[in-house]
Parts: structure tokens; sequence; C-alpha cells
């Protein structure tokens, strides 16, 4: 079978502490409870978070849907958003299967980077080291006033901006990611081709700003 590995990248330093950081944890539960309801999603996603603050965590490893359990996420600490690029860099490398000689690898992936700063460490070596691993589409979101839309486009062609980091946008972002989810879900299961921009990914809500 082949896979659709789906990594979210969630800022959790202490600037998303109170209603962001709710909103996020609430976000997450109703993209995996919706993905569950759509038949090609429940057979292929397979969903990752790796958490950024003052060090890059990943809280959950790739797991399938209906194994999926969400942990608490608490915010505190600076943004160490490079150090989160080279934990996914790593987990790309062991975790999604590359295509052989013999066999089909895992579906290239989706990658999802929500913040709501400033990048506080080396992010530029953590980008190099993602350059070189076998990546999918990279979506950035830069969510509220502060946060640094520079570096995400640095990171990747395709960035959208939520103008505020409370409840109802965050919420709309993780609508967003979980109808882009599933679109990529049918159209690997049923046409075999992949997502390669955000203009094969649904139309974002009034909330989301399409910047790059």
């Amino acid at each position: 079978m082949r896979r659709l590995p789906v990594y979210l990248l969630l800022d959790t330093s202490g600037s998303m502490s109170g209603e962001p950081i709710e909103a996020v944890k609430n976000g997450v539960q109703m993209m995996i409870h919706s993905l569950r309801q759509n038949p090609q999603a429940i057979e292929t996603a397979f969903v990752s978070i790796i958490t950024f603050d003052s060090a890059a965590t990943q809280v959950i490893p790739l797991t399938d849907l209906a194994s999926f359990r969400m942990v608490d996420l608490k915010a505190s600490g600076v943004t160490a958003m490079g150090a989160a690029l080279e934990l996914l860099a790593d987990k790309l490398q062991n975790e999604v299967a590359r295509t052989t000689p013999e066999q089909k690898g895992d579906w290239k992936p989706l990658i999802f980077i929500m913040t709501d700063g400033v990048p506080t460490d080396d992010w530029q070596r953590g980008h190099n080291k993602l350059k070189a691993a076998n990546k999918g589409l990279i979506v950035g979101c830069a969510a509220g006033q502060d946060a640094d839309d520079t570096v995400l486009k640095q990171i990747t062609n395709s960035v959208v901006r939520l103008d505020n980091a409370d409840s109802e946008s965050i919420s709309r972002f993780f609508q967003w990611v979980t109808a882009s989810v599933s679109t990529t879900s049918t159209k690997v299961e049923e046409s075999g081709k992949e997502v390669t921009g955000l203009a094969q990914l649904p139309p974002p809500p009034s909330e989301l700003v399409i910047i790059a």
C-alpha cells in the first residue's frame, strides 16, 4: 500500500499560549475526525506532528488515521523552526518509503508549517538539510500579524497568511488542511497523480490569503 504522508510542523512557542494553542489542538482533532469519514483518506493518509518551541520534537510519528491519538500541546519558549526543519528532513528520510526497482514507494508528502513568529535559530541550516530530503509539497502558514512570511517564502513557493491567530482563523486553516488532504488522497487513489502546488488544492477560505 502506498501511503500519503502528512506532516504538520506546529509552532508551540510562548506566543501561542492561550487561545491559539487550544485552537491548534482542536483543529488537529477536528481534522482527524473528518478524515476518518473519507474512504480514500482512511486508506492512504498517515499523519505526523512535529512541534517547535525552544526545541523541536516529533510528538506523533507517522501514524494511520485509525490509530492516531492526539497528545496535549503546551506553549512555551522561543521559535526553533530550523531545528524543526532538520527533524523533518530526518523523518522524511526514515519514515517515508522510497520507490525502488522492486516496488513503488509512498506518495510524496504533504507538509504544513504553521508559525506565528520569527525563527530564533539557524533556520537556513535546517532548510539546507531539508532540500536534500525526498520532500513533496510544503505549505507555509504565517499566523497573525507578528508572523514573518519572508522566511516561509524562502522555504517554499506555497505560502498563506492568517491575519489573526485567533480560534476562528486557526479553525478555518485546519478545515482547509483537512480538505487539502482529502483532495490529495482522492487524487492519488483515483488518478495516481500527485499534487505539486497550491493551485491543485481546494481554494482557501477568506481568512487565508495566498501570498506566494
